[in-house]
């Protein structure tokens, strides 16, 4: 099932760049949006965007970066730390076209209006952000990067969250995973995971040393795992609804 690029405006003024994938099925199905590393909607994101889709899921993958460098990026550009900092100011921005994005896929007739945002590196800290006042139905988180400056966003949080990390990521040292461990023996809703021996960037395969092909597999059935909680979750409902 082929992705397309497509054009969601955006509600503070122009329009961006969104990578979606619908499944062939006439069921109402949940959606996942990938927030992506500082690298963009590259082959690496798009092809998990496929992956998705081809269990069944709608996919999308928005642009992040399109009011300053827009587009996928190689991952010796310089120009990724252009586009990233300042790290806090950048991510607040993006909240907005998560919104958009969301609105969007929920206007297909594929949607049951349910949704999981997944995050990627600099996209990790949507996975608590999105189910917390983006109107997400459940986050998830690929080794992800600035996660420290959200832990607290987790506080009433009661949403299905799952953060995975290997604990050789440099940009999850060990107070970062300290603070989650405890995080996740306070919240039932959190599955935390870490793995040894595991470096940052570990689900792209660009990411030549990083790559692991084991805990990528173990990530997406997480993720898949969530995904069909959100499809019976909405079909229960609906169910009780006409009861």
């Amino acid at each position: 099932m082929p992705g397309k690029n497509i054009r969601i405006r955006s509600k503070g003024g122009g329009e961006f760049d969104c990578y979606l994938v619908t499944p062939r099925t006439r069921a109402k199905v949940p959606s996942v949006v990938l927030a992506s590393a500082v690298h963009g909607v590259n082959s690496d994101l798009r092809a998990i965007a496929d992956e998705f889709a081809s269990h069944g899921y709608i996919a999308a993958a928005p642009d992040l970066f399109w009011r300053t460098i827009p587009g996928p990026l190689p991952r010796d550009d310089d120009r990724t730390k252009e586009r990233s900092q300042p790290r806090l100011e950048k991510i607040r921005t993006g909240e907005a076209d998560l919104a958009d994005t969301l609105a969007q896929l929920r206007k297909l007739p594929q949607s049951n209006a349910r949704a999981a945002v997944i995050g990627f590196c600099y996209g990790g800290p949507y996975a608590i952000i999105g189910p917390k006042r983006l109107g997400y139905d459940a986050g998830i988180s690929c080794h992800g990067s600035q996660m420290l400056d959200y832990i607290g966003e987790l506080q009433g949080l009661a949403k299905p969250m799952c953060i995975i990390w290997g604990d050789e990521d440099h940009q999850a040292p060990a107070e970062v995973l300290d603070a989650y461990r405890a995080a996740s023996l306070r919240m039932k809703n959190l599955k935390l995971h870490i793995f040894a021996g595991v470096l940052h960037g570990y689900m792209m395969p660009e990411n030549v040393k990083a790559f692991d092909r084991k805990i990528r597999k173990f990530s997406m059935e997480q993720s898949l795992a969530i995904l069909e909680g959100l499809r019976s979750a909405e079909a229960e409902r609906k169910r009780r609804k006409a009861g």
